[in-house]
């Protein structure tokens, strides 16, 4: 019980430092001081402080689109175990309500953002749920792979100690669905090379334009739910690599916590070599991650 605590408590404070951590490392490889690494918890702070304006164009929708993102993703976080816990939630079939949350959470984003009124927002609502359209099957897919690699249909059992002899006899399977989530976490979270999460330039920008109208604790609750989304993916791809088993549950969960800072460096280096793909070659990317997730089902079904 102790540790599902620790576990729950990780979950929700760890995600903006994630965030802080990819932001030091694209500094350092641009030859940059950068900012603090607790950069990210001062805005959310500063945020939560302000007044929030409203159109009057706007109705209730435009109010609650931040409110049940961050729910629905903080909710999709108790169905994960992040180290030796189970998670807070789970049943039989939980990660089928585990992508049906993270697709709720983008739905009412993007209704807010069409509930402005502006064909701005209105043209990055369009784009996010058209790239939504290709991951979503990708990550669906790669949960697929892991259910039948594992024999569950649990997520708690799926990424725990079932994953390790998975390895040992569909290792090549893993190994394509690894990639294939990686692929989907910097999609589904708006990171170079399919978004740059800080840009303002019109004709590229995807998610950060859905959000241009919302200030102040509103967008203190957009901020912290896209980083507990990041932390979510960042997740399922360490404790997917993280598959042999720990004698202790603190040492797992000392393992998990150094593939997350792992998996934060290697998405700022990726951000730091790679420059934005064009829109069009986004869904072909997709595509390919999809594809990668087949060839992996293929191999478990042979």
């Amino acid at each position: 019980m102790l540790l599902s605590a620790i576990q729950l408590l990780l979950f929700l404070s760890l995600p903006p430092f994630l965030l802080g951590v990819i932001n030091r490392v694209k500094a350092r490889v641009a030859g940059r001081t950068g900012q603090p690494l607790l950069q990210p918890y001062f805005d959310l702070w500063r945020l939560l402080h302000k007044g929030a304006v409203y159109s009057t164009t706007t109705t209730w929708v435009f109010r609650a689109g931040p409110v049940v993102g961050l729910a629905a993703v903080a909710t999709a976080g108790l169905l994960l175990s992040f180290g030796g816990a189970p998670a807070m939630l789970s049943f039989s079939g939980d990660f089928v309500l585990f992508a049906y949350l993270l697709g709720l959470a983008r739905f009412f984003t993007a209704l807010a953002a069409l509930d402005t009124g502006s064909a701005f927002e209105g043209m990055g609502a369009a784009r996010e749920v058209s790239f939504a359209s290709l991951a979503e099957p990708a990550l669906f897919l790669c949960l697929v792979v892991l259910a039948r690699a594992t024999g569950a249909l649990s997520l708690s059992q799926m990424l725990g100690e079932g994953l390790g002899s998975a390895w040992s006899t569909s290792g090549p399977a893993l190994l394509l669905t690894a990639l294939a989530l990686f692929v989907v976490a910097l999609a589904e979270n708006a990171r170079i090379p399919v978004d740059d999460p800080n840009t303002h330039l019109e004709l590229t920008m995807i998610h950060e334009v859905m959000v241009l109208d919302h200030s102040g604790p509103d967008f203190a609750f957009i901020l912290y739910g896209a980083a507990l989304k990041l932390f979510l993916f960042g997740a399922l791809v360490v404790r997917l690599a993280l598959g042999f088993h720990f004698d202790s549950p603190w040492a797992a969960l000392l393992a998990f916590l150094g593939g997350m800072l792992v998996f934060a460096v290697v998405v700022g280096t990726v951000e730091s070599v790679m420059a934005r793909l064009r829109l069009s070659r986004v869904p072909q990317m997709l595509v390919g991650a999809s594809v990668l997730s087949v060839f992996a089902l293929v191999l478990l079904l042979r």
